[in-house]
């Protein structure tokens, strides 16, 4: 480095200017999408769910996103309403991301035809339901909530008849549109929670179903994630979609954030979220409401 740009650089750390851009630029940024929920449905203009649309929706929005620096996006399940044929439609719109882009799995993506089922996971190029990937010391976790589920497995599964014994031991009412975490899926997350404590590293969380705060539309076994993710002190964000008008809480030092979900009315929702050392902040389109989430130290 030569005189001058030392001299320079003196300068503006006595101006305070290179220690205020090192904290106003994020480490990183990505995109969040929930709940596109196309289908082939002609509605009327004043219903809440305007499913054609959300082809549109989700092409302005993949433009958009791919003129921002952005490390991923991921679409938080639901991508489509119903229809394994619709997921033809949405899904070169999607691959058009010029990120890196990731899929949840939500209850609509396995309203299809009972034969069509299994082939989910793979339409959307998952090679497991329930991954995690990382970025900048951070360990993004996506779970499955459609483990234990009485819409993800053909009526004369197995598995459909241990998902419809579970909802049957649950409170009366409890939505049969809703799903659970499997025992296998909760050890391998605890067990994923345990390596990124032991790498250092921070924890997001994705997963169609929300957890907190207490909503019809929370998982079937809630309580039993919340007290996993309580168990880790790395864990610092859980992010889902599911309930489409959105939804916020914070426990024990931890951010449970519901985006909006895009199918609903003519305007679209989506974010992105930008993570600095200190914060998180969602920069909300659409429907989606800003927000500024402070990261302080970890666990309880």
């Amino acid at each position: 480095m030569n005189r001058f740009a030392l001299c320079l650089g003196a300068w503006l750390c006595a101006a305070g200017l290179l220690a205020d851009e090192a904290i106003d630029s994020p480490l990183f940024s990505f995109g969040v999408i929930a709940d596109c929920q196309y289908c082939n449905l002609k509605v009327p203009k004043a219903a809440q769910r305007q499913y054609l649309l959300s082809s549109k929706k989700l092409k302005a929005c993949v433009g958009h996103l791919n003129r921002l620096d952005l490390r991923f996006v991921v679409h938080l399940g639901d991508f489509i309403d119903r229809d394994f044929e619709s997921f033809a439609v949405v899904l070169p719109i999607y691959d058009n991301l010029k990120a890196d882009r990731y899929h949840v799995l939500g209850n609509h993506d396995f309203d299809v035809a009972d034969e069509h089922k299994a082939k989910v996971p793979a339409a959307l190029g998952l090679k497991s339901r329930y991954y995690q990937f990382m970025y900048h010391g951070y360990r993004f976790i996506v779970l499955d909530g459609n483990d234990v589920s009485l819409h993800a497995y053909p009526a004369g599964d197995p598995r459909h008849k241990a998902a419809k014994a579970f909802h049957e031991k649950l409170p009366a009412g409890t939505p049969t549109w809703n799903g659970a975490v499997g025992q296998a899926q909760l050890d391998w997350l605890k067990k994923a929670l345990a390596e990124a404590r032991r790498a250092g590293e921070r924890v997001i969380l994705f997963c169609h179903f929300p957890i907190y705060p207490e909503n019809v539309h929370n998982l079937w076994n809630d309580a039993e994630l919340l007290a996993a993710l309580r168990g880790s002190r790395s864990v610092v964000a859980y992010m889902n979609g599911h309930n489409h008008a959105g939804n916020y809480g914070r426990l024990a030092k931890r951010h449970f954030v519901t985006f909006s979900g895009m199918v609903d009315t003519e305007q679209t929702a989506y974010g992105v979220v930008h993570v600095y050392k200190d914060r998180f902040e969602i920069e909300g389109f659409g429907r989606q409401k800003s927000m500024t989430l402070p990261l302080t130290a970890n666990g309880d």
